[in-house]
């Protein structure tokens, strides 16, 4: 009898953990694969919501999360204390997400330790390696290290080519976040779990803004001229809209976030949402701001239009599709999208269209299926694939 296959799924932030979810489902399912978790906990907190959701118990855990901590002193704890977790599980394949600094770090953690390495959401490019920072090199150094890419878009496929990746090593898998946005919509809902956001919900007749930002290039004057054109979206619209906004902890965007927008009567300003929740409000969405990677991805499958907060997007395959629009950090640039989007309702209803490039659901399936050496048929977008709303 054959040897199970050992894969070894390594992550520290909920993003990974959301998006790695599906594949820990697809190899617990799958015979002759044993599947095994480690956690860096990069980030504590927002980590351990979505391990409870998905009902995942890593195997090891190694709690690296400390106050303002740096990517060097995450990189250097992650490889330390990912050295003696390799050396006792050996195993076949170390599966690492996107471009954390977990993940450049387990990579490079693996290969000390001779294992392969599967980089899920492989070959997104900025081509801009100070945007996003420091995501755009943690991605590449994956890249460098990866043994199989499970590239979510044929255009990710395409950087991979083009960086000098042999073509049997890149598998066309879709986006595995589709498969978790899929499961999330499909579980049982109270909208009393909403706490303090269940505020923005009150009025049926106001439109709902969901903002979501947090990213470190944001960081200082950025997030300050956001949080202004908040303010001035707020005032313009007033009683008609509603502008929801879960803070992220790191002091660098609470702190101006809660100064310039904190007793403003329409804006709602909460901790940040677990996954569920966060699902089942961006669906009752008008419009998303947001500097949030997964969020590009997941609300153009939801049929709501996305403003990019940032410059450059890794992720150009909606912006083509018309459903997400990068506008920066510029005060003016932003309400004038915003307002676009708000005063214009056919302009809405186009870039409503529930395309979605990113996936079909069954990318977790795909990557099991390559791991195991079988034949995986790549996945192909539909020219106008819709999900319900």
């Amino acid at each position: 009898m054959a040897a199970a296959l050992r894969v070894l799924s390594v992550f520290g932030t909920r993003p990974e953990a959301i998006k790695l979810a599906p594949v820990i489902a697809e190899l617990r399912r799958r015979p002759g694969v044993v599947s095994r978790v480690c956690v860096t906990a990069q980030h504590r907190q927002m980590l351990d919501q979505v391990l409870s959701l998905f009902q995942i118990s890593p195997d090891s855990d190694l709690d690296l999360m400390e106050a303002n901590q740096t990517p060097s002193q995450v990189a250097a704890s992650a490889l330390l204390g990912l050295e003696s977790v390799l050396a006792g599980e050996r195993p076949d394949w170390v599966l690492v997400q996107g471009d954390t600094t977990t993940a450049a770090a387990a990579a490079l953690a693996a290969f000390y330790a001779r294992a392969r390495v599967g980089h899920v959401e492989a070959g997104l490019r900025s081509h801009d390696k100070w945007r996003p920072f420091p995501e755009e090199i943690n991605r590449r150094v994956a890249g460098v290290i990866a043994d199989l890419h499970f590239a979510p878009t044929e255009r990710a496929r395409a950087n991979l080519l083009r960086e000098g990746v042999s073509e049997d090593q890149v598998v066309v898998t879709g986006n595995t976040v589709i498969d978790a946005l899929r499961w999330v919509q499909a579980q049982p809902w109270a909208p009393r779990s909403l706490g303090d956001a269940a505020r923005a919900l009150e009025d049926a007749n106001a439109r709902l803004i969901l903002v979501t930002a947090h990213r470190r290039e944001n960081f200082g004057e950025p997030i300050e001229r956001i949080c202004e054109a908040l303010q001035e979206l707020s005032a313009r619209y007033g009683d008609a809209v509603r502008i929801l906004y879960p803070v992220h902890p790191n002091p660098s965007i609470r702190e101006p976030v809660h100064r310039l927008l904190g007793g403003i009567r329409n804006v709602v300003l909460t901790a940040p949402l677990d996954y569920l929740a966060l699902v089942q409000v961006m669906k009752r969405s008008y419009l998303v701001l947001t500097d949030s990677g997964g969020i590009q991805e997941e609300a153009p499958a939801l049929g709501v239009p996305v403003l990019v907060l940032r410059e450059v997007t890794e992720r150009p395959e909606a912006v083509e599709c018309g459903t997400v629009r990068l506008v920066g950090s510029a005060k003016d640039r932003i309400v004038s999208e915003a307002a676009r989007l708000l005063d214009d309702p056919r302009e809405h209803e186009r870039r409503a269209q529930a395309v979605n490039p990113y996936g079909d659901g069954h990318a977790a399936e795909r990557i099991g299926r390559a791991l195991a050496g079988e034949v995986v048929v790549p996945f192909e977008p539909a020219k106008s694939a819709t999900s319900p709303r």
